[in-house]
């Protein structure tokens, strides 16, 4: 397909003029924005032409993700979109976010991303157990960070179904090391010393930690894997590879799936 020769151009763009015209969208800039790859691509998933989209090869991310921010919007019960990365280390995979996009994210939206990695987690076949991570366990120590996480891990338990455990805040050793976490959790835990999907507090904690795990341990770190649009898209690095297309193209299809799901229980 083509979008600066469509045959559904008008088609296109009349879908876009009504979906943003209380924004100020008007039929002419509609008509020239209709043309663009990720605008067109989006309206595709607008339409029900698509179900998902992978950009970014030859675009910005900002290119990529605006028209979906603006059109697609997020998921029934989700208020942001966020990011995680799959380390694929030798005997488990883990689940890391937001590693990627939401820089100082508050309690609300924190809440938001440990939703969205468990449902994330889940389509992938990865049972979510997921650790809200911060430099103190439990009631060990106190600041506005843990205050944070604290109500995040409240919020985020009101958005997922029932048998996802979200516990925090956690270190990272509790989280993951069942003799730490032994050491350090008292109270009955589903979560720590096994967790699944670690939710860092900030995009600082979170980029830094994946990378440096990544570098450690030579592990793959697939992502990011963009989250909580109401239709999956993904975001490419200019710099990609055809293995990384496939990949990206494998995990939106996945995620797809698990879009149509959650909308048939709506």
């Amino acid at each position: 397909v083509d979008p600066t020769d469509a045959a559904d151009h008008n088609q296109m763009a009349a879908a876009l003029y009504e979906a943003r015209k209380a924004k100020g969208m008007t039929e002419e800039k509609a008509k020239t924005l209709a043309v663009d790859a990720n605008f067109y691509g989006t309206l595709m998933m607008f339409r029900d032409c698509a179900d998902g989209m992978v950009s970014g090869a030859c675009h910005t991310t900002a290119d990529t993700m605006r028209p979906a921010l603006q059109i697609i919007k997020t998921a029934p019960g989700f208020s942001l979109v966020s990011s995680v990365f799959f380390m694929l280390l030798p005997k488990q995979v883990y689940v890391y976010g937001d590693c990627a996009i939401n820089v100082d994210p508050n309690a609300e939206q924190l809440g938001n991303i440990a939703a969205s990695s468990a449902l994330t987690a889940s389509a992938f076949g990865i049972h979510p157990r997921v650790a809200m991570l911060s430099y103190a366990t439990g009631d060990s120590n106190k600041g506005d960070l843990i205050t944070k996480v604290k109500e995040a891990t409240q919020v985020a338990n009101k958005i997922v179904p029932a048998g996802i455990p979200i516990e925090g805040p956690l270190q990272f050793d509790a989280a993951v090391d069942p003799e730490v976490a032994k050491v350090k959790v008292k109270t009955a835990s589903e979560v720590a010393g096994k967790a699944t999907v670690c939710v860092f507090p900030d995009l600082n904690t979170g980029n830094n930690t994946y990378k440096a795990v990544q570098q450690a341990s030579g592990c793959i770190a697939m992502g990011p894997i963009m989250q909580g649009l109401r239709m999956p898209v993904n975001d490419l690095s200019r710099g990609c590879t055809v293995e990384d297309i496939v990949n990206t193209v494998v995990i939106t299809c996945i995620q797809a799936i698990q879009a149509k799901e959650l909308k048939a229980k709506a």
